[in-house]
């Protein structure tokens, strides 16, 4: 059994496993954002690009969804991702297909048998036969934009978000202090009006300031823990010149490697 002081020991054997194998080892972002998605606590996690702090949110979510039996009454959706951007399809093969795919193959070299998780994906660029798909049959975790989620509230499709019990929100610094915004925050109101309980917010973001205005705009009401380690910016800097002397251009040729002859 892994130390208690051991930030993976909050995981099942075949996430820590393939986490593990993957890694050298997690993040401050990454150890800040368990500690508090785990208390279920809403949370605003704040870091530098490659700070690992989408996987800290997807891969909690995964633990959950194949460490637990899945539900026989009804299908419905259980993690909900939402961002700002439309190019989704990054994310979703960096940050959820690949450890999904991981962790399954590395239960499987274990022993263990994990439940089927399904993953959906409903943007304005969504076939209509694939939104009535989605809507009939909701996946374990949805990823989609503020306003398919909103057009979804509308619809039919919202029974299918009944068992939302996490809400990712990424790229939080884009929509904070906009329209934009303003309208998603509605939309997440009416979304836990939906729940029998308040889905747990979990709020991604690159470096931004005030961060209590951005956590008090991804809670609302309800508290967020902020996870914002310390981060130092590391310069690589070369200074590349054409040729050996630049007070005698002249006397090298078109290329800078070698004297004019």
């Amino acid at each position: 059994m892994p130390e208690p002081t051991d930030p993976l020991s909050r995981f099942s054997e075949p996430t820590r496993a393939w986490f593990a194998a993957a890694f050298a080892a997690p993040t401050a972002a990454q150890v800040g954002a368990w500690e508090a998605i785990g208390a279920g606590r809403h949370a605003l996690v704040v870091a530098p690009t490659g700070s690992g702090k989408t996987l800290s949110a997807f891969l909690w979510s995964l633990d959950r969804l194949l460490s637990e039996p899945k539900a026989k009454d009804k299908s419905r959706t259980r993690v909900l991702y939402v961002s700002p951007l439309k190019a989704l399809a990054v994310d979703v093969e960096r940050n959820l297909r690949t450890p999904l795919t991981g962790i399954r193959h590395t239960a499987e070299r274990l022993g263990q048998r994990v439940p089927e998780v399904t993953v959906g994906l409903r943007s304005g660029d969504t076939p209509a036969a694939d939104r009535r798909w989605l809507a009939t049959r909701p996946p374990d975790i949805l990823i989609t934009t503020p306003e398919s989620l909103f057009l979804m509230l509308t619809s039919q499709a919202r029974e299918g978000l009944r068992g939302v019990e996490t809400v990712i929100v990424d790229e939080v610094h884009a929509v904070a202090g906009t329209k934009r915004g303003a309208h998603l925050a509605v939309t997440l109101e009416r979304l836990d009006a939906l729940l029998d309980r308040p889905a747990q917010r979990v709020g991604l973001s690159a470096t931004v300031w005030p961060l209590e205005e951005v956590a008090r705009f991804l809670g609302g009401a309800a508290p967020v823990e902020i996870v914002a380690p310390p981060s130092t910016k590391e310069w690589d800097l070369r200074v590349v010149v054409p040729g050996q002397d630049m007070t005698a251009p002249e006397a090298y040729d078109a290329d800078g490697d070698g004297p004019t002859r």
